[in-house]
């Protein structure tokens, strides 16, 4: 069965890594089995000196002569068929190999080798197994002239960069997957700094849950929170306003379908405030859905004048039940980012222009940071953000390159339909299907793959595979892999510290590479471990502080600017976070400022200068 060491002859193709005097130290072994994808090798596990050696490791390629062309394959199994060592002669190993591809030498002399994912020729029995080389490694991963990034290096060769193609990667949407603690933050950190040294004119938009990115990327961020996002209650849509009133528990349909009648006639009252509740039919026609401001006040005042009316009295339980929901959520404090505007002013350009940085005057990337949020609150912003974010790149015919990317991505899009909110997994959707056609990429980040809705992870052209240790996230993955380096996933549960597995239309081929090292500045989260060490001696826990923040009650603020550039040494909860209020002139008391009603403009109709 195996081939002895003294017949076997070395390579017809000049080999640079050897000595003429040594022109068979690089031959491990024999093809001894094959068949269309996988290949068995006869080996020694010593060398021709009777040193035992690390030649043959699993996650290795080798290359196979055949003459004109060299098969490239992946070791992926490594023993001896009796199971037993001897310390004295040989030890004859069996070698599993997956068939990856075939390099090339080029036409021209002097030219670098090619690489082809398909085989032409597949290997004799005999024929002999090298370890690869520099060159032809590189050929395996070179990306053809496509627009690359070194995000790394290699795992089996530290010399040579880890390559990925940005456009492609970004324009048919990636994901990040591995388990907590792998490094997948500070994965998502280094490939926004080379996406956007790469392509300038990307703008992109973080769902932070972990509020961790922002401290990442102080020159490229700015970042929102809840005291600082201006997102007014008319520019969500009805679904979405309605989860925010419902607080996440089950609509009422009644209640709903009244929402659906009313909200279009409060619209059609600021707009045209002397045309009473008569809605115009037509192609200029006011919805539920059109994202044009309308006051609290009017709303509520449209349900206390249809309680009023005689042919109401079956509807006044739930017209009753529906004022207090929308009475009790503009009253709610974790709801001030939507009706927290005294005055209701058409402010749509200046939330979109500040959310997706039109213009971004230096700093493209927007930080949404969600802890502490409430999850209906969380559900319907994400929402809005990702429903903005597609039709914003749609209606700028592909003048704008928006990046939507989703941290932890199972709370938003999750497997079971019966969790999670419909019009956010719907938005996401829309863009996964279609987003690249018109310049919006989404990036999911999770460390569940099988928590996620595979419809999203299907749409996912490039991942970054690192360390799973569940059975189920990891075949997840598997059924994702397209072409033969299936086996290079089985080694998903023990990998090391910033390694991934990459796959996809962003790179040649299934390469297992080392992120760059990041300066730990700029490592997600640095900055709040920091200031979360133990505390000195004698300096205790300030419990009057965590419970002020626990009951999210905010102090009084008159101007609250709506996002600011990131400044690492101050976070939220600080004394010193906000800017002094600029001075604001106080209205009289008579006047009730809640749902928006300014004293000179009661009822009136807003003027332009």
């Amino acid at each position: 069965m195996f081939v002895e060491r003294e017949v076997s002859a070395g390579e017809l193709t000049s080999q640079e890594r050897r000595n003429r005097d040594q022109n068979d130290k690089r031959i491990l072994g024999n093809v001894v089995q094959c068949d269309g994808a996988r290949a068995t090798i006869s080996a020694y596990a010593e060398d021709a000196d009777g040193a035992v050696t690390g030649l043959w490791t699993v996650g290795k390629m080798i290359s196979i002569n055949l003459g004109s062309t060299r098969t490239v394959g992946l070791v992926y199994e490594i023993g001896k068929s009796d199971r037993a060592w001897s310390n004295e002669g040989q030890n004859a190993i069996e070698v599993s190999i997956e068939l990856i591809g075939e390099v090339r030498d080029g036409a021209d002399p002097g030219a670098k080798p090619v690489f082809d994912r398909g085989i032409t020729s597949y290997p004799h029995i005999g024929a002999i197994a090298h370890r690869i080389r520099s060159r032809d490694l590189q050929a395996v991963y070179d990306l053809a002239g496509r627009h690359s990034i070194t995000i790394g290096t290699l795992s089996q060769d530290e010399a040579i960069d880890a390559n990925i193609a940005i456009d492609d990667t970004l324009a048919r949407h990636f994901a990040i997957v591995g388990t907590t603690g792998v490094g997948k933050s500070t994965a998502v950190s280094l490939l926004l700094r080379k996406s956007i040294e790469a392509r300038p004119d990307l703008r992109v938009l973080i769902l932070d849950p972990h509020n961790e990115f922002a401290a990442s990327l102080p020159e490229y961020c700015v970042k929102v929170d809840s005291k600082t996002l201006d997102l007014p209650f008319w520019m969500f849509r009805l679904e979405e306003f309605a989860e925010v009133l419902f607080r996440g528990r089950e609509t009422v349909p009644e209640e709903v379908d009244v929402l659906r009648d009313l909200i279009p006639a409060a619209k059609n009252l600021y707009r045209n405030p002397t045309s009473g509740t008569y809605l115009r039919r037509g192609s200029d026609a006011l919805t539920a859905d059109t994202p044009v401001p309308y006051r609290v006040a009017d709303l509520i005042k449209q349900i206390d004048e249809r309680m009023g009316l005689l042919e109401s009295k079956n509807d006044r339980p739930t017209l009753k039940s529906l004022k207090t929901r929308i009475e009790s959520a503009a009253a709610d404090p974790r709801y001030r980012f939507m009706f927290n505007s005294r005055l209701i002013e058409d402010t749509i350009h200046e939330t979109i222009g500040n959310i997706f940085r039109v213009p971004h005057h230096g700093r493209p990337v927007t930080c949404f940071e969600m802890a502490g949020m409430p999850s209906e609150v969380v559900n319907s912003v994400c929402s809005v953000l990702a429903r903005l974010a597609f039709d914003l790149a749609l209606w700028s015919e592909g003048r704008l390159r928006l990046l939507f990317l989703c941290e932890e991505a199972h709370r938003y899009m999750p497997a079971d339909p019966r969790l999670g909110f419909a019009p956010t997994r719907h938005a996401l959707s829309r863009i996964a299907k279609e987003g690249r056609k018109y310049g919006c990429y989404l990036g999911v980040v999770t460390q569940r793959p099988g928590e996620l809705d595979p419809t999203i992870l299907s749409q996912c052209s490039t991942f970054f595979a690192m360390r799973l240790a569940n059975e189920q996230d990891q075949a997840i993955i598997r059924s994702a892999i397209a072409d033969s380096s299936a086996s290079t996933l089985a080694f998903l549960s023990s990998m090391g510290q910033r390694e991934a597995i990459a796959f996809g239309e962003g790179v040649a081929t299934t390469m297992r590479l080392k992120f760059e090292k990041l300066s730990q500045e700029f490592i997600p989260g640095t900055a709040k471990r920091e200031q979360t060490l133990p505390a000195e001696a004698g300096d205790d826990v300030d419990l009057a502080a965590i419970v002020e923040r626990l009951r999210n009650v905010p102090k009084p603020q008159q101007s609250i600017a709506f996002a600011e550039a990131v400044d690492t040494g101050r976070q939220a909860g600080d004394p010193d976070y906000r800017k002094p209020p600029a001075p604001r002139v106080q209205p009289d008391d008579d006047f009730d400022l809640r749902y928006g009603l300014k004293p000179s403009t009661f009822g009136m109709r807003q003027q332009n200068d």
